[in-house]
């Protein structure tokens, strides 16, 4: 008996996007869509002035850096794509959610900072009588 457990890829939802037919392929056609859009995924091999440029126009998105473009033409049957964008979904929420940790931009509207607890002055003594 084997003591392993199988763990689960984000690779296995990929066929489904595909059927869902919710893959956005290439800066253009995102800069296009960006009201479809639910997140970025850019190669680890995009040139550095892309990355930056993605970075730019896509401020009020997650952008996500994994995988090589051979990877990306592996699973979506795309060739030379850099950049690809995941139409809104439940499922672009879940390959988003197990990509989170590759995001390379921060979130544009940072969540509330915590309030700031009160100071209590110190109560003024009274003189003794």
């Amino acid at each position: 008996m084997s003591n392993t457990i199988p763990t689960k890829t984000v690779e296995r939802l990929f066929p489904f996007v595909l059927k869902s037919r919710s893959l956005i392929i290439g800066q253009d056609t995102l800069l296009r869509s960006k009201g479809k859009l639910h997140f970025v995924l850019i190669t680890t091999d995009i040139a550095e002035n892309s990355r930056a440029d993605i970075l730019a126009n896509f401020t009020h998105y997650p952008v996500v850096q994994h995988f090589t473009s051979a990877d990306l033409e592996n699973f979506f049957n795309v060739r030379g794509a850099k950049a690809v964008g995941f139409a809104k979904s439940g499922l672009a929420q879940s390959i988003y959610a197990e990509l989170k940790p590759y995001r390379i931009n921060a979130p544009a509207h940072p969540s509330k900072p915590a309030p700031q607890p009160a100071v209590e002055t110190p109560a003024a003594e009274t003189p003794p009588a």
